[in-house]
């Protein structure tokens, strides 16, 4: 019988209330079989990968996707518990969100749709491909072995198409609208601790921005501004006896683009963390308005426009919000948005996204969020089976990385499973031993896999 590390078990035993009995035995090899496996994450994949390739009853590990009854939201929520607790009290949680899109074809998967493939794409040339949408929402955590912090997937969930809700009778989510319902979801989860959105521009909307804000415990919403974005003055005080409505904004002031092209404007130098981990100087203007766009409420945020002195970078702008925080400040959160497209390369690389081949609606909409939660469920492996030692990293005489990756992460994991189901055979004379240089070798091939 295979056997499950402690160390394991103090990670995964917090989802077992999610199953029943059965179901959760099954679920728990599975979890461990995608952790082992190379290449492919298929549900056979996985049985090989523990050593159940000859399991008559295998069709009890598909059922685990495309039949039982469990929630992957309930288990989102879990997984938020537990990737909490690396994060210091002090600090707010720091969420990354962002989509993704899964190449996937066939007449089965009904929720696919044509997009603009990042991956493939370039400057000059858009490519696009059939896929699945996936809206991921990511906590940046401090972790021991790394400088930068790393975005640990907790929330993922499947964004149709418009023509697959339209041939579903459904109403269309655009990836905003799917936005909203997730922020609601996780403030409703933590309805007091100090949470910080960031996204690209993609997720610039004012009812995004409207939602974030109207929070009794308000979430502030870090992203890009359009420079052409309609900024207005905050009405005048409401004259005593005035009939009528009162106003919801004064007058229209100039927009950002127009404050980069006034030569009159006062930049300021400001120096921020760049993603190198260096320090870069840039210089800022900014200031608080209310931002509206025809159909909404106006929202009250703070700008922020950054250029490069040395004219290498171009001239950016972003919006905040939160009123009180300081440029640079805002600038050092959008900064970290850019770990949650280092994860989406790690998953593909390390984790088989994309391999997947389910095709049932249930096992399409809970594969994905499982592989993503599963790069999150590996780290709080490592972090507890390390408890406050060095990480080993793999290096060579060629190459020497600097700080961890997900792969020694992984490759951790990985070696401590498979140590946990060493035996020792019998001495044979038809046996022949390792030379212990040449075991290691093999121990580091089969754990850097990918």
């Amino acid at each position: 019988m295979f056997t499950v590390p402690q160390e394991v078990m103090n990670v995964m035993g917090a989802f077992a209330s999610m199953f029943y009995s059965p179901v959760w035995n099954n679920a728990l090899i599975l979890t461990i079989g995608a952790i082992l496996a190379i290449r492919q994450r298929t549900v056979s994949s996985c049985l090989r990968a523990v050593g159940l390739r000859d399991e008559k009853r295998f069709c009890n590990y598909h059922r685990v996707l495309n039949r039982a009854k469990w929630n992957t939201l309930q288990g989102s929520k879990i997984l938020l518990g537990l990737l909490i607790c690396l994060v210091p009290a002090v600090m707010p949680l720091i969420i990354a969100v962002d989509e993704t899109i899964e190449r996937r074809k066939g007449k089965k998967i009904k929720a696919k749709g044509c997009y603009r493939d990042a991956v493939g794409s370039s400057k000059g040339e858009v490519v696009k491909c059939f896929g699945l949408k996936w809206i991921s929402m990511m906590l940046i955590v401090p972790l021991p072995w790394a400088k930068r912090p790393w975005a640990l997937p907790f929330l993922t969930v499947l964004a149709p198409s418009e023509a697959a809700n339209k041939a579903a009778g459904k109403r269309h989510k655009t990836t905003v609208d799917w936005t909203i319902q997730m922020i609601i979801v996780i403030r409703r989860w933590l309805p007091s601790r100090p949470i910080v959105l960031i996204g690209d521009g993609a997720y610039a909307a004012v009812s995004l921005a409207l939602r974030c804000a109207g929070f009794s415990c308000p979430v502030s919403l870090v992203s890009r501004l359009r420079q052409d974005a309609a900024l207005y003055d905050f009405p005048p005080p409401v004259q005593p006896g005035k009939r009528g409505k009162n106003p919801k904004k004064g007058a229209r002031l100039p927009s950002v683009g127009q404050r980069i092209a006034d030569p009159s404007a006062q930049w300021t130098a400001i120096n921020v963390p760049w993603y190198d981990g260096g320090m870069r100087t840039l210089e800022a203007i900014w200031g608080v308005c209310l931002w509206y766009t025809p159909g909404f409420d106006p929202v009250p945020i703070k700008w922020v426009a950054v250029r490069d002195p040395e004219g290498v970078l171009r001239t950016e702008s972003f919006f905040c919000t939160d009123l009180n925080a300081a440029p640079d400040q805002i600038l050092r959160w959008f900064i970290l948005r850019w770990n949650i497209e280092v994860t989406f390369e790690e998953l593909r690389t390390h984790l088989g996204f994309e391999t997947q081949r389910q095709w049932s609606d249930k096992a399409v909409a809970r594969t994905v969020p499982c592989l993503f939660g599963l790069f999150s469920i590996v780290v709080l492996t490592a972090v507890e089976i390390l408890k406050g030692k060095v990480m080993p990293v793999l290096n060579s005489a060629w190459y020497s990385k600097p700080e961890a990756t997900f792969s020694d992460a992984i490759a951790l994991v990985r070696r401590h499973i498979w140590s946990s189901n060493y035996t020792n055979s019998s001495r044979k004379t038809d046996f022949t031993d390792f030379r212990d240089d040449f075991f290691g070798i093999m121990i580091d091939l089969l754990c850097y896999g990918s």
